[in-house]
């Protein structure tokens, strides 16, 4: 939790004090609810929604498929965020990672605005000076997937299979995260 100085009136004049304020949090469901298991982070934002329900300073968009320079509109104004998304890096199929804003790597070849990444819309909304979070308050849960690729509104057998054990502990996870 970040937190700020406030003056408490005492008895011989005023004194700082520290007062805890909870950060502006955005939860992201990243993907695409008809690309099979693309649609994982999606189903895990709409999970956290129901699980956590309303908590004070978050805000959930469960579906987000946003990419190029609209995903900075999203996310300004916001002092942490925790994105939910599929990846495919050769892992079984349900398992999962986590890594922060350090992880992620501009565009190296910019040649138009689809080919910006959020790493990219993210440095140059600070460069011009929108209110976005810093890498290390970028928390990123991505869930390895078999398909993304099919059209199909079902995610695969596997990644079905394996929801509740993953979700479980990605929203522990986003709770603890929250926490702090």
């Amino acid at each position: 939790m970040a937190s700020q100085d406030v003056l408490v009136e005492g008895g011989k004049g005023s004194v700082p004090a520290r007062r805890a304020v909870a950060p502006r949090t955005l939860l992201l469901g990243m993907g695409n609810p008809y690309l099979c298991d693309d649609a994982v982070g999606i189903r895990l934002a709409t999970f956290l929604r129901v699980r956590m329900g309303d908590v004070q300073d978050l805000t959930y968009v469960e579906e987000c498929s946003q990419g190029g320079l609209n995903i900075l509109e999203l996310v300004a104004g916001y002092d942490r965020l925790v994105v939910l998304d599929s990846i495919k890096a050769g892992g079984e199929p349900g398992s999962w990672y986590r890594f922060d804003g350090r992880a992620l790597r501009e565009t190296m070849n910019l040649t138009n605005v689809h080919d910006t990444n959020l790493a990219t819309a993210l440095e140059l909304g600070r460069r011009l000076g929108f209110r976005v979070p810093c890498e290390e308050e970028i928390h990123v849960f991505a869930v390895e997937v078999e398909d993304n690729l099919t059209f199909a509104e079902r995610m695969t057998d596997s990644l079905e299979g394996a929801f509740p054990g993953y979700a479980a502990e990605i929203g522990a996870e986003v709770a603890a995260l929250l926490e702090r």
